[in-house]
């Protein structure tokens, strides 16, 4: 591990005990976060994107106020859902983000996770002929074509009155560093081995769409060799990045023991069905700094990953957040080889 971020899933709700009652608390709060963390030195700030749902659901307009309110962080999303984008718009509105923050960017997206429409992608006029009740099919071809439009291919027949005979145009703006900044949310050993091959990074969630007996560390850690192989095997040179979430509470305060405590008791994983999928989902690392330490370190996908995102409880409020990430920063993370981001941008590790 050579950074860590936090992943909002940017929940609100006019209920008791929350300090996010509104769309509009989230959203400014969120922004809070990410200028606290960012002078912490925490390397990345991320959102969950839901549709049809009291949580952040149209990301480019925050992750854009997050870049403009921020000087080193990295911004970005965890994940996207291709289902629901039109991959022109996405691809002209991502460039524009990318050249806003100067390359501070994470974009995670994928088919997306169980939303709380049924195929509420159709409501927004997509379909998917191929495989309806997912949405599969539909989510990987309008990705295929997002890509195509980022690396600048002429995509639209231009009019010869305008720009003469035979000639496609491509989107506007354009980033040259963009797709060094798509990752890919993987679940499975076939999606790490497709998000090795298009050499995009691959980002890794709090559960794996595998349910082997195994604990859940070792099936993803299996997930992201796959994924590095596979990236070599391709051709590709560069140094991917890696990215696998985790929730995490050092206690140090007794309001730390109040609200996350009991978790340290209940630490295990989890085996489920999700989307249809028998489903191994990640336990809670809950305990003091020195336990804490040790966890992680027999915790191989956090070790083989280069950024470990930390989800947070975003209901309970800015101050208290910036205390679970200070917190880590203070007293775990540079036992795992954190590096802030006052040294810079985060490298992946090289491919051996």
């Amino acid at each position: 591990m050579k950074a860590f971020g936090f992943l909002s899933f940017g929940h609100y709700a006019d209920v008791p005990g929350s300090a996010t009652r509104t769309a509009g608390d989230m959203l400014k709060q969120t922004i809070e976060i990410a200028e606290g963390a960012d002078e912490i030195g925490v390397n990345g700030a991320s959102v969950r994107v839901h549709h049809w749902a009291r949580q952040a659901a149209s990301p480019m307009p925050l992750l854009s106020a997050m870049a403009a309110r921020t000087k080193r962080i990295e911004v970005g999303t965890g994940v996207i859902d291709m289902r629901y984008e039109n991959p022109f718009q996405f691809a002209e509105e991502a460039a524009a983000l990318d050249l806003i923050a100067d390359g501070r960017i994470a974009l995670g997206v994928s088919r997306g996770s169980p939303e709380t429409a049924l195929r509420g992608y159709e409501t927004f006029g997509f379909h998917d002929e191929e495989d309806p009740e997912r949405g599969s099919v539909l989510a990987r071809e309008k990705f295929d074509l997002f890509l195509r439009a980022i690396d600048g291919e002429g995509l639209a027949p231009g009019d010869p009155r305008m720009v003469g005979a035979g000639r496609y145009l491509a989107i506007e703006p354009q980033s040259p560093t963009l797709r060094d900044h798509i990752w890919w949310g993987s679940g499975s050993r076939a999606t790490a081995e497709e998000t090795g091959r298009k050499g995009l990074n691959m980002m890794s969630s709090t559960l794996v769409t595998e349910a082997t007996g195994q604990p859940f560390h070792e099936l993803q850690r299996e997930q992201i060799d796959l994924f590095r192989a596979a990236y070599k095997e391709a051709g590709h040179t560069g140094t991917p990045r890696v990215s696998v979430s985790r929730s995490v509470f050092p206690l140090v305060s007794d309001m730390d023991r109040a609200y996350f405590g009991l978790r340290s008791e209940e630490n295990a994983d989890q085996v489920g069905i999700i989307d249809g999928f028998r489903s191994t989902f990640g336990k809670t690392y809950a305990a003091e700094p020195d336990v804490l330490i040790e966890q992680l370190r027999q915790d191989e996908a956090v070790m083989a990953a280069d950024t470990l995102m930390l989800t947070i409880p975003n209901q309970l409020g800015p101050d208290y957040n910036l205390h679970v990430l200070e917190s880590f920063a203070k007293h775990v993370a540079p036992a795992l080889g954190w590096k802030p981001n006052t040294e810079g941008p985060v490298q992946g590790y090289p491919i051996a």
